[in-house]
């Protein structure tokens, strides 16, 4: 497509397998890592880190919407060029299979919890197990029949190291040496 209707968005993802998605649109909404945003015709030029979840796109009054996975987006006054690593329409998507791939997710990220409960550290395991279980998630949400909501805090970094019984009994007031 060479030219953009005014009034109008070229609405563009890519994959790794190639270009997933290009739609003319008069409206998108991208989850990105600060939260989500809209871009209308005229946006100012913005780059983003993307997160995992729906893109929604508006063509007149009909509203779509597709998963995809982290990566980035670009925005400006008449394109939007989402990469990412992940994508998916809903007619795709089998919610028994996923549902199954999302308990064995959640199993291995509850072992990793317990077993890092020991030791302060869950690893690079445990961040591609929540990248995984995210993603999951986000297909159940487009389905329309979402997991409930979990919150993992530390889901970037893992866990929070043990504290020390000598870090426990420090005097904060006391000057440090």
């Amino acid at each position: 497509m060479s030219e953009t209707p005014e009034g109008k968005i070229l609405l563009e993802i890519v994959t790794p397998k190639g270009r997933a998605l290009s739609e003319i649109v008069d409206e998108v909404t991208a989850p990105a890592q600060g939260g989500e945003f809209g871009v209308l015709p005229g946006h100012l030029p913005t780059l983003a880190s993307l997160r995992t979840g729906l893109v929604t796109y508006r063509k007149g009054s009909e509203a779509q919407k597709c998963a995809v996975g982290s990566g980035f987006v670009e925005a400006g006054a008449s394109k939007v060029l989402i990469l990412t690593d992940e994508y998916i329409t809903r007619p795709s998507i089998d919610p028994v299979v996923v549902r199954g791939q999302l308990a064995e997710t959640q199993a291995a990220i509850a072992k990793l919890e317990v077993a890092a409960g020991d030791s302060g550290s869950a690893g690079a395991e445990f961040g591609a197990l929540v990248a995984t279980e995210n993603w999951l998630a986000a297909q159940l949400e487009l389905y329309g029949d979402p997991p409930p909501p979990t919150m993992r805090p530390y889901e970037e970094y893992g866990p929070p190291a043990p504290v020390s019984a000598d870090e426990l009994s420090a005097d904060p007031a006391a000057p440090e040496a």
